[in-house]
């Protein structure tokens, strides 16, 4: 049998990849609760007992999507902070663009997006520890980076920031909370594009408006 370079035959990576996929998908589609695990088995055409082998059972092949799709969601998010908060001209723009950004890759993320939404319902009968560590990898992750991201520009006298985590959330409220971007990420929307450009736009403005640095808030 072929072998990877760490030594382990390319059929189990292959196997493996297929059922955290069916398992995304699964779990996004059915929660946690519903979600069975002779249905990830039917979706990655791989036996039952395969998974077993892989993974041990369901919440561990829970706890395993959940950390790693976090993970992966956080640092393209953290990323695009870095991109459009790093070098900063104008701010409007700046903001704007990271607020587009953002959106753009939450609805790229659908399906995570739609398994958190899933384990907020589901918290009582997740693993023990899973909601924190879920926190840890990803939400928090995110914050940090956003309201550090914040912080610098108040510090370089761009914005005026009493509070950088509390503007973070502030931004994210305004801009990616409203019912237009809920919409896009929940497949809900009755708008099109223009109206979510709408809504970011105007989010953006409210925020720079309450953390204007020239003082005429």
């Amino acid at each position: 049998m072929t072998q990877t370079a760490g030594g382990r035959p390319r059929g189990l990576l292959a196997k493996r990849e297929a059922i955290l996929e069916a398992a995304r998908s699964t779990f996004a589609a059915h929660g946690y609760q519903r979600a069975s695990i002779d249905a990830i088995a039917a979706l990655a055409a791989v036996s039952t007992r395969t998974i077993y082998n892989h993974f041990g059972g369901k919440a561990e092949l829970f706890s395993v999507i959940v950390r790693d799709s976090a993970a992966r969601v956080a640092e393209a998010l953290a990323g695009l902070v870095d991109h459009h908060l790093g070098a900063v001209g104008d701010v409007e723009a700046a903001f704007t663009g990271l607020a587009r950004a953002w959106v753009s890759a939450k609805a790229e993320n659908a399906s995570h997006f739609a398994m958190v939404r899933q384990m907020r319902e589901e918290e009582v009968h997740l693993p023990p520890g899973l909601v924190g560590a879920w926190q840890e990898v990803g939400p928090v992750r995110v914050h940090r980076a956003l309201a550090r991201g914040i912080g610098e520009l108040g510090r370089r006298g761009l914005l005026h920031i009493d509070d950088p985590d509390r503007a973070a959330e502030h931004f994210l409220l305004l801009t990616t909370g409203t019912a237009a971007t809920r919409g896009l990420l929940t497949g809900t929307s009755t708008g099109g594009d223009d109206e979510v450009d709408a809504a970011v736009r105007a989010g953006v403005r409210t925020f720079l408006y309450g953390h204007s640095a020239s003082g005429s808030r």
